[in-house]
C-alpha cells in the first residue's frame, strides 16, 4: 500500500482541503426516465484530492478507506457535500428525486451511523428522501449476511432514505443474495446492457434479470446505456430509468444544464 495515500486516509485526521482546494470533490451524472427524458435522479461519484498522490479516483482510494475508521468521516463529508449539490440544484429549478452517496458496508455496519446522519440533517434541515445510499455490488460477495447491515438498511429505510446497489448483475455477481436486502433501487452492471440485441437468447436473459429486480420490489436502473434503441428495448423489458452516456457523463454539478438553462443559452 502506497505511504502516501495511507497518509491520506490515516485515522488521525481528514485532509479536508488540499493548498486551498476542497479534499473531496463529487462529480454528479443523470439518471433518466426513458418516456419522457426528465433527469429523475443524480448518481454522485467522489475524487479524493491527496497532498502526495494528487486526484484519485474512488477505486483508488475507497479499499484503504474502508480498512480504517477513516471511511466514517469520509462518509460524512459526502452526505454533506451531496446535500449542498441538491441544494444548489434545486435554486437552479433542478426537479429531481434524490441523489446518491456511496455508503461503504463498514459504515453501514455501523450502528452509530443512523444516529449521525439524523444530526447531519437537522441541522441542514434536509429531507431524508432526497439521499439515497449507493452500496457496493461486494456486498453480496458475502455468503452470510450481516445481520446489523440488514437492520439499519431497515432502519434508514424507515426512516425515509433510499438504498441502490450498484453493479448488479456482471458475469460473477451472486444474483440470488439480493433477496437478502431490502434495496429499492439496482444499477444494472454495464454489461447487461451490452447483452441486448446480440440475439433472442440474450435478450430474454436481460428481460429475465430486470423482471427478477422488480419481483423483489427493487427498480432496475440500467448502466452503460449509449443510445434510444438501447434504452427503448430496456423500457420494453420493464426496466423505465437508464445511465450512461446517452443520459450524461459525470461532470462537476455546475455545468449540467437543465431545459430551460439550454433554451436561454440559445
Amino acid at each position: 500500500m502506497d505511504k502516501g495515500l495511507q497518509e491520506t486516509v490515516s485515522e488521525e485526521s481528514v485532509q479536508t482541503t488540499v493548498d486551498g482546494v476542497r479534499g473531496i470533490e463529487m462529480h454528479v451524472r443523470c439518471i433518466r426516465e426513458v418516456s419522457s427524458g426528465q433527469i429523475d435522479f443524480f448518481q454522485s461519484r467522489t475524487q479524493l484530492n491527496t497532498p502526495g498522490l494528487g486526484t484519485l479516483m474512488p477505486e483508488a482510494y475507497r479499499e484503504t478507506a474502508e480498512a480504517t475508521n477513516q471511511a466514517d468521516e469520509l462518509f460524512i463529508l459526502e452526505v454533506l457535500q451531496g446535500i449542498d449539490i441538491s441544494l444548489r440544484l434545486k435554486e437552479r429549478d433542478f426537479f429531481f428525486q434524490w441523489i446518491s452517496v456511496y455508503m461503504p458496508p463498514r459504515v453501514l455496519s455501523n450502528y452509530r451511523t443512523e444516529k449521525r446522519i439524523m444530526e447531519v440533517l437537522e441541522k441542514t434541515e434536509f429531507p431524508s428522501s432526497k439521499l439515497c445510499f449507493a452500496l457496493p455490488e461486494s456486498l453480496l460477495d458475502v455468503a452470510e449476511p450481516d445481520k446489523k447491515i440488514i437492520e439499519n438498511i431497515k432502519k434508514l429505510r424507515n426512516r425515509g432514505f433510499h438504498f441502490m446497489l450498484e453493479g448488479f448483475g456482471s458475469e460473477n455477481c451472486p444474483l440470488m443474495r439480493l433477496s437478502s436486502y431490502e434495496v429499492d433501487y439496482c444499477l444494472l452492471h454495464h454489461d447487461i446492457t451490452r447483452y441486448l440485441g446480440k440475439g433472442p437468447r440474450e435478450d430474454k436473459a436481460v428481460n429475465s434479470i430486470i423482471s427478477f429486480v422488480n419481483e423483489l420490489n427493487a427498480e432496475a436502473i440500467a448502466d452503460g446505456v449509449k443510445n434510444s434503441k438501447q434504452a427503448e428495448q430496456l423500457y420494453e423489458c420493464g426496466c423505465s430509468h437508464v445511465a450512461g452516456s446517452l443520459a450524461g457523463r459525470y461532470m462537476n454539478p455546475r455545468y449540467i444544464r437543465n431545459p430551460q438553462e439550454e433554451e436561454s443559452e440559445n
